[in-house]
């Protein structure tokens, strides 16, 4: 027993020596630690105020070499989990899911982190002409993460989805039907109700009114 205790013991105190300030939490593990170069390390529990009527939270995750790494969570001032994140290189990456805080899944997002050590980054995505085919995009790589995949909106009371949208990316994906409705060829294909066509074949030929409106003028 004493054998552990000091292992634990020097543990404990050589993780502090790698730190230039750190926290003790609650179960004496070492959290919020900042190294001699500078960069946040390890364990880390980060406090939220309120800001222009947004509600305060926590969020606890690790860093490594000064960027946010692996699972991050977030919590309400409550304590209630509000939020599950996906961190790769400090930027998101992977689903991460958001819920009310009575555990309600409110939305989930797709991201993808880019290496910031690199000037240009690559994806494999599907060719929409050629099913199960896919082709490499080169993207410039501005450092940050990118949506990418499907993004799910949720009813918390019913627990549906009640909106989808998919970006490839970056760019959010216009549906073929909608983006039929918006071409400039749409208008040739447009449905006019019988009450119009009524209208105007009852008023063809009818010379316009002119009618004032109360300003001066001639």
């Amino acid at each position: 027993m004493r054998y552990i205790l000091a292992l634990l013991l020097l543990i404990s105190a050589n993780a502090y020596a790698q730190c230039k300030t750190y926290a003790i939490g609650a179960k004496g593990d070492t959290l919020n630690c900042i190294d001699k170069k500078d960069m946040k390390q390890g364990k880390w529990v980060i406090h939220h105020d309120e800001v222009r009527g947004e509600p305060g939270f926590e969020e606890e995750g690790l860093y490594k070499d000064g960027r946010k790494e692996d699972v991050w969570r977030q919590y309400s001032l409550m304590g209630d989990l509000i939020g599950v994140e996906f961190y790769k290189w400090g930027n998101k990456d992977g689903v991460c899911k958001y819920y009310t805080s009575s555990g309600e899944l409110l939305r989930e997002e797709s991201w993808k982190a880019l290496n910031p050590n690199k000037q240009y980054d690559t994806f494999d995505i599907e060719d929409v002409d050629h099913l199960d085919h896919y082709k490499t995009v080169i993207v410039k790589n501005e450092g940050v993460a990118i949506r990418n995949g499907a993004w799910k909106y949720y009813d918390p009371s019913t627990g549906t989805v009640y909106k989808t949208e998919n970006y490839t990316i970056g760019q959010l994906e216009i549906p073929k039907a909608t983006a039929k409705i918006n071409s400039p060829d749409s208008t040739k294909s447009k449905i006019v109700p019988k009450e119009v066509l009524d209208y105007q074949k009852k008023n063809a030929g009818k010379k316009k009114i002119k009618v004032r409106d109360g300003t001066v003028g001639n």
